[in-house]
């Protein structure tokens, strides 16, 4: 597993440390089919999953786990917190690592992007960095994982606006479709466990 700005404590997630309890039910259950379905590297279904809900309901804590249970079967994966990544690609540009950067997340056998939607959105970030990952994952049909604090709908809408206040109906809309194609969206409910 290679973590990029997880908490220690969420990266040492297990599925038997999960707490489970019907609001959780979905989830947990669209999770151990994904990992049930998964024989080894390259031999995993093509769809991840979507995993929404409110804050600190223990979607980072299930992704995290999940990426621990597929190292268990010799199964790389990355973890992505979006805002930091996104804020580090700015910064990338400037010392010429970028493309480094995002041809490792893009290639990455499972990918596992935190918190979409948390991050100040611009043009650039949303079509020339989560475009371009998305896109190639599409296309070479590599599982990708996420969680957010917003529906689909809602991302979608996130997405449409750029921090300069520009709509971009269409540019959105493309990224969502490319989302929609990797994931299968699963609400999570329950109490925050933070507080």
């Amino acid at each position: 597993i290679h973590s990029m700005y997880m908490p220690k404590e969420v990266m040492e997630a297990t599925l038997s440390g999960f707490e489970l309890d019907a609001s959780r039910l979905e989830a947990f259950n669209a999770v151990d089919s994904f990992l049930d379905a998964t024989k080894g590297p390259g031999e995993m279904p093509e769809k991840g999953l979507y995993l929404y809900g409110k804050f600190g309901i223990g979607k980072s804590y299930l992704l995290s786990a999940v990426a621990n249970a597929l190292a268990e079967k010799n199964i790389k994966s990355v973890l992505v917190f979006v805002p930091e990544f996104m804020r580090e690609m700015k910064q990338a540009i400037g010392d010429q690592t970028l493309q480094e950067k995002v041809d490792y997340v893009k290639k990455a056998d499972v990918l596992m992007l935190d918190d979409i939607g948390a991050e100040a959105m611009s043009s650039w970030t949303r079509d020339e960095v989560l475009g371009t990952i998305l896109h190639y994952r599409m296309a070479e049909k590599l599982p990708t994982f996420m969680t957010s604090n917003f529906s689909y709908s809602e991302l979608q809408h996130h997405l449409t606006y750029s921090q300069r206040g520009e709509k971009e109906d269409l540019k959105a809309a493309r990224v969502m479709e490319r989302i929609r194609a990797l994931t299968a969206p699963v609400m999570l409910d329950g109490r925050n466990r933070r507080i």
